[in-house]
């Protein structure tokens, strides 16, 4: 290690020399403190062998039979007269929307919801023709020949989208969203009450808006939110959509005729009775030993305080795990924690594995034993943060699946 051109020359030296030697006649080889292999195991690496055991990537598992049953558990929550929706924006928060959307589809599913016209198109291939999907962001600027040609449905959020859409694509379906105080999406209330006349004589799919405070469940702007989506709405004949999961999980008040979880689907807060979806496994690269008061990864930032092992994962904050989990977040070798030590950097984590009695090939850092929230709460985020984050390289696969 501390010479590392000498070490590598005289250790093929010494294999060389002993290669000549019988194989019944040969000494055992020495342990390697770098690699942790001994004996024989060191010949027996061929690249063949590598291709069956080692992996390059982290591999992403997708529990599809897991997000099939939390949204009918959610689902079964929702009142006798609300429509069950899925959420479906952001690739399905990172996990496949295609894969996913065509498996709600086949299970009953009838509503979709994505932020942009682009998601939407992809939506639609996997579903087929029949579902609705709604489009969160509205009839944007150059969106038309993707609304049309994919039949979307478009939330008009303003006086401007309500005109591009009825200019650009008369009789085509439309919803409207409502801003009931968030302050992000949606008409007004002067603003709806000079256009809805018109609006409502063009029979809209959909009226909407959305809880700021719903994982709050006694926050007191859910009450006024509600006040002001019966204030706007009350009295006409139009679907109406107030909640995702957050306001589903606050009873009947808040269900009105669709509803569209999101975050819970995907074995996220605030629905505790979630089913997980997600297990990430970060495969080993490499073991050191490294001796008290030596330090590890980028300036320096942990020093071994006693002989340790330290295990050198293939992952990094270029596949959405963050420098924050750095000296902070614990990877799971099977039900032991192992804690991350020195910084996360691009591709690589590094742990310690002092304690362990045998190494894995691979770590946890999403899995049973640690979800996705309580992930996010070591970097002091969100779920969804932890969910939309995870990056291409991984190799995904999915389980599950029936209908």
């Amino acid at each position: 290690k501390k010479n590392g051109s000498a070490f590598f020359s005289s250790w093929q030296k010494y294999l060389s020399v002993r290669a000549a030697v019988p194989r019944g006649q040969r000494p055992p080889l020495p342990h390697c403190r770098v690699c942790h292999r001994s004996r024989q195991n060191w010949l027996d690496l061929a690249p063949r062998e590598f291709k069956k055991t080692a992996m390059a990537t982290a591999s992403l598992r997708i529990d599809l039979d897991a997000i099939l049953a939390n949204w009918r558990g959610l689902d079964a929550l929702s009142s006798a007269r609300s429509e069950t929706g899925a959420v479906v924006k952001a690739d399905s928060y990172g996990l496949g929307a295609p894969r996913i959307a065509q498996m709600l589809a086949q299970a009953g599913c009838r509503k979709f919801f994505v932020a942009a016209a682009e998601e939407g198109v992809a939506v639609r291939k996997a579903v087929g023709e029949t579902p609705e999907i709604f489009v969160f962001s509205g009839h944007m600027a150059g969106d038309t020949q993707i609304i049309a040609g994919a039949r979307l449905t478009p939330m008009l959020n303003s006086l401007e989208q309500v005109t591009r859409h009825f200019e650009a694509l008369p009789g085509a379906p439309f919803g409207v969203q409502l801003d009931t105080g968030m302050n992000r999406l949606g008409m007004e209330e002067g603003e709806w009450g000079a256009v809805a006349p018109i609006v409502l004589g063009s029979r809209p799919k959909l009226i909407m808006s959305h809880l700021a405070c719903s994982d709050e469940p006694d926050h007191p702007m859910n009450a006024r939110q509600l006040a002001a989506f019966h204030y706007m709405t009350d009295g006409l004949d139009v679907p109406r959509s107030l909640s995702a999961t957050g306001g589903l999980l606050l009873g009947p008040a808040y269900h009105f005729d669709v509803l569209r979880p999101g975050i819970g689907l995907y074995g996220g807060a605030p629905w505790e009775e979630a089913r997980p979806v997600v297990t990430l496994s970060l495969p080993l690269i490499q073991l050191r030993d490294v001796q008290p008061g030596e330090t590890v990864g980028y300036s320096n930032s942990w020093t071994a305080p006693r002989e340790s092992r330290i295990a050198t994962v293939a992952a990094g904050y270029a596949d959405g795990l963050t420098r924050r989990f750095s000296s902070k977040a614990k990877l799971w070798a099977g039900a032991i924690p192992c804690p991350v030590v020195g910084r996360v950097s691009m591709d690589l984590i590094t742990v310690d594995v002092t304690d362990l009695d045998e190494v894995p090939e691979a770590f946890d850092i999403l899995g049973p034993h640690q979800g996705v929230d309580a992930l996010a709460d070591v970097a002091g985020t969100i779920g969804y943060e932890i969910l939309t984050s995870l990056g291409h390289r991984y190799q995904r696969s999915y389980v599950g699946g029936a209908a």
